[in-house]
Order: structure tokens, then sequence, then C-alpha cells
């Protein structure tokens, strides 16, 4: 009789399995979906790969990504602040928010999401979690996130002065990311995003300025290099933009620059530690960047709501720089470590110091340098 029982139990176990992972058809005649609100997202995967991204780790894929943050972090705990979190108010609402201070140079992003909005039956929110989750596949080295859909469209533009700046100190910036529901240890994980940022507005007349020697490669090397010793800004200008939250970098001379608030947070008593601990360590980061974007995409949204559509996020390429190593020209003697904690030993890249490709007009997104 027990027997009998067990067996009744492991074939309903079975047919419930099979009711649970059973596809649907989508109106395309041609993928199918665990649930068919993930089908709209097929053609709009394509449509951003072939006429946004170019299936490459570009400018785009930095502008997308720094979309989540913009549009996310606005949302507040405490109530101080209005925005709705990961609702997309930055692209239904870009004319009033692309305007505060701390977003501009955001309306790229915006510009660029905004026919992609008309062209496909998608949220202003779930585009831009999605765009920024298969535009980071193209960077290799990058964590495959998750992508869940249904974040309902923003019926209200985000309060200014939500977002931290590059210029705040780190009692603001961590003040402002607890109000939004992110421990100091999740702040540094975000940065990790900044393997692959650039700035368009800190250093005047100059486009694409990348915060390190691997501006194509989401990888270690940008926790590294903002330890360094910093000793000039680039293109020969004798000042740091202060006002933007620019300072000193160590590889001015080959075109890097430095935010204020990287070195900070890398150097304070609260976050030194977290921030060592991703140096030469990519597994680690790629899991740390991967956990706090769940969280960051998802911020202000009733997540019970939400459906799980991250099969559609293909597999990102493998990193080709797996280990950081000292620039060409540095060495750990220009380290300054504030956490206790061992340092790893690298090597240093051969040869004359690292130069950082760009196009003669300053754009790094070489596939569209002028011939």
């Amino acid at each position: 009789m027990v027997f009998k029982l067990t067996l009744a139990t492991v074939a309903l176990a079975a047919l419930v399995g099979a009711a649970n992972y059973r596809r649907v058809s989508c109106p395309d005649g041609i993928n199918t979906a665990t649930n068919e609100a993930c089908c709209a997202f097929f053609a709009l995967r394509d449509d951003l790969q072939t006429n946004l991204f170019e299936n490459e780790c570009s400018e785009d894929v930095h502008e997308s990504l720094r979309l989540t943050f913009h549009d996310g972090v606005s949302f507040s705990k405490s109530g101080n602040f209005s925005g709705g979190g990961a609702d997309g108010s930055i692209l239904l609402f870009a004319d009033i928010e692309t305007n505060f201070s701390e977003n501009l140079g955001t309306e790229d992003g915006t510009d660029a999401l905004a026919p992609f909005l008309t062209r496909h039956l998608v949220t202003a929110g779930d585009l831009i979690q999605f765009a920024a989750a298969i535009g980071l596949t193209n960077c290799p080295g990058a964590p495959r996130l998750q992508f869940l859909v249904g974040r309902p469209n923003a019926t209200a533009a985000a309060e200014d002065g939500a977002i931290p700046g590059p210029a705040d100190s780190v009692d603001t910036i961590l003040a402002r990311f607890a109000d939004a529901g992110f421990t100091s240890d999740e702040v540094v994980r975000l940065l990790a995003s900044h393997s692959i940022a650039r700035s368009d507005t800190i250093v005047p007349n100059h486009q694409a300025v990348p915060f390190d020697s691997t501006p194509f490669n989401f990888d270690t090397q940008f926790f590294l290099e903002v330890l360094l010793r910093g000793t000039a800004v680039p293109f020969n200008r004798t000042e740091p933009n202060i006002s933007g939250g620019e300072i000193d970098s160590p590889l001015a001379a080959e075109g890097e620059m430095r935010l204020q608030s990287d070195f900070a947070l890398a150097r304070d008593s609260r976050t030194a530690c977290e921030w060592q601990s991703m140096v030469d360590d990519q597994t680690l980061m790629m899991e740390n960047f991967r956990t706090s974007m769940m969280k960051l995409s998802n911020v202000g949204q009733d997540i019970s709501k939400l459906i799980d559509c991250s099969e559609l996020i293909p597999e990102p390429l493998p990193a080709t720089k797996p280990n950081a190593t000292f620039p060409a020209g540095t060495n750990s003697s220009e380290l300054q470590l504030t956490c206790a904690s061992p340092f790893p030993s690298l090597a240093t890249d051969p040869g004359q110091a690292t130069q950082i490709p760009e196009c003669p007009d300053g754009d790094l997104n070489l596939a569209d340098c002028p011939s």
C-alpha cells in the first residue's frame, strides 16, 4: 500500500513538473517561451542587437546600463523623494529627468531607446532593464543577468536630487543608496559597471573618456587601477574638473579619467575591503554584480507580480582578461590601500605605458571612427 502510494506521488510530481516546464508557442510562429509574456522580447532582442548594439560592447551598452541606475535609484524608502524606482520614468519623462544635474548625459541613452519603445509592445521599465541585460552580453567577462517582465509604466517623473553624483562625499552616497534600499557592499558591487564606463560630460570637449585601461571588457582591472596613486588629469589639462567629480588619474597620459567618488569609496574604511576583495577575482566580481543588479532592476517593484523571462538573455562572451595586471609603467608601490586584508600578487604588463584606443575625435566606439 505504501509502495503504491509512493509510486502515485512520484507520478504526480512528474506530471506537475512537466506542466511547469510546458512551453507556449509565440505569435511569431518561430519561438517558444515558458510564459507568453516573454514572447514580445524575442523580436526586441534581435532589434536591439542589430540596430543599437551591433553585437559590440560599445558606448550604447554603457548608456543602456547607466539608465538602469538613474532610473532605479530614484526610489526612496523614507519618502524623501517621490521616484518609483525601476519603472521607466527616465524614458517616459526624458524631457524632465535628463535635465536633472546628475542625469546630464543620459539623454544619449533615452534617445537611443525611444524608437524601440514605439516599435515593441513592452513597458519602459522592462525595456530599460532588458536593453542593459542584452547589451552586457556583448562585453567579455560580464555576468548573465536576471530579467523579469511586468513593470508597470511610470505615471510621473522622478524627483530631482535623488541620484548621488561623483562629487558627493562617501557619507552622502552611502546615505542616498541606503534610502533606496542598498547596503554599502552593494554600492561597491554595482560599481563593477564602471569597468565599461565612460564620461561624456565631465571632461570638456572629449567624448567617451574611459574609467580604466580595458574599456571594452567587464573585468577586475577597474578595481585595481582605482587603487593606484593619481598623477595627473588626461589630455594635458592642468586641473581636474572638481565640480564634475574628477580627480587625478594614474593613467592620465593614456587618456584615462577617474571619478572622485570611485577614488573615495576605494579608500573609505566602510567600503575599502569590499572593493579590494574583487581585485583579481573575476568570478566574485561577476556574481556580486549579478546579484546586486537583480536588486537594482526590481527596486520599487512587487516582484511577486513579475514574470521571469531570463531565458531570453544569452550567455555573455567569456572574459578575455580574467586576471588583473599592473598597467605597464606602474607597480605595487603605487597602491593606496586602506583595507588590511592581504593584497593579491599581480603581474605587470610588459612594454610601454598602456595606450587607450580612441578615434581622432575622442570617441571610444572604434567601430564608428571616421575613415
